[in-house]
């Protein structure tokens, strides 16, 4: 099948979602399909895999300024993906809340393509009230109505499809845990030197993923070195603690190996699903504090993670409930253990064929 792939950003802005889907097109080539991947060209364009990147002209107004990055395909851009929805088998958009994702339903359904909707996340949180609620305006007007637009909607989180249940979908939906390449993420020795005990961070440098609560976390524990692996517009720099270490963007064999020598991954973001970065760290057998949602994401590795109520409008009150968690020894059974269910029920292969046997379905 020709294949077209939208989201908002490519794999080099450094987003979750862009990083499954990077994968996801990777292994649709890998099975045989032609993939078209289109996204705003703010970034570099995906390189290898044989697959084609359309880069769109787009305006990004709101991410400085909101920490919400939502890319607005320029005139250019806009005919641009209109042309690639026509020429396409199937559509699969990653997310709902996008202009990006939103031109290419109403594109799909114009052109009677079929839709595969993956829906990652449930909702957004911010410390603003008012982005809250413009938040949960834009679920009830956007996400609702395009997952109820979609032929198939597939969910990777278990928490983001309950907060769906209600929706009245064209076909049932379908949960699809993203995959974890296990040739990188496993448990072993790492390159990296060995010091202090580490709280690891991997993500976007944005409010969202709960930078404000780390740096709570930080300023609490100057015993502990906490690792920021990533970039984004905020600057952790700033903060002035020696015990923070920023390593700036790194490759997937070296977040492995930071994964190897960590004691702990903190994740203080809310709303998020179930974060690739969380099912790479129990691939590597490395203990997780994440929030409640997105460690009830997977039934099934519940007993690997540690659930924290996050609140973006109170990070010191977060901070306290994170803090005690930081000193909880790590099994080594349970390591093993959870190295083990990862790489047994998170695979890219078997996420493919689940999106392009949906997508043939909707032909």
């Amino acid at each position: 099948m020709r294949l077209l792939t939208v989201t908002h950003f490519f794999a080099s802005h450094g987003g979750g979602i862009e990083r499954v889907a990077d994968q996801l097109c990777c292994e649709l080539v890998a099975q045989g399909h032609h993939c078209e991947w289109a996204a705003s060209s703010a970034d570099p364009s995906p390189m290898g895999c044989n697959l084609t990147a359309l880069p769109l002209p787009c305006w990004n107004p709101t991410e400085a300024l909101t920490g919400l990055p939502m890319p607005v395909p320029a005139p250019r851009g806009l005919a641009m993906l209109l042309r690639a929805v026509r020429d396409a088998d199937a559509v699969i958009i990653h997310d709902a809340l996008y202009v990006t994702s939103i031109v290419a339903m109403v594109a799909a359904r114009l052109a009677h393509r079929p839709v595969v909707l993956v829906q990652h996340i449930a909702r957004l949180e911010f410390a603003s009230l008012v982005m809250r609620g413009i938040m949960a305006l834009a679920t009830r007007l956007v996400t609702r109505p395009m997952l109820r637009a979609a032929d198939r909607a597939i969910f990777i989180s278990a928490a983001v499809q309950n907060s769906f249940a209600g929706v009245r979908f064209r076909n049932p939906p379908l949960l699809v845990f993203n995959g974890v390449d296990t040739v990188l993420f496993h448990p072993g020795h790492s390159a990296c030197p060995i010091g202090r005990r580490q709280v690891l961070f991997v993500g976007r440098f944005v409010s969202k993923k709960g930078l404000a609560v780390i740096r709570a976390c930080a300023e609490r524990r100057p015993d502990l070195d906490f690792v920021l692996v990533g970039q984004g517009p905020l600057d952790p720099a700033g903060w002035g603690l020696p015990n923070v270490c920023l390593t700036g963007p790194l490759a997937p064999t070296q977040v492995a190996d930071r994964m190897r020598v960590a004691d702990v991954l903190l994740l203080p973001s809310s709303g998020e699903g179930y974060p690739l970065v969380v099912q790479e760290a129990l691939a590597c057998g490395l203990p997780v504090i994440c929030g409640e949602d997105s460690a009830a994401s997977d039934p099934g590795a519940a007993g690997f993670l540690r659930g924290v109520a996050i609140d973006p409008a109170d990070p010191e009150g977060t901070a306290a409930r994170i803090v005690p968690l930081l000193d909880r020894p790590a099994d080594p059974a349970t390591r093993k253990e959870a190295a083990a269910y990862a790489a047994a029920a998170y695979s890219w292969r078997g996420m493919a064929a689940a999106v392009a046997e949906a997508a043939r379905r909707g032909a």
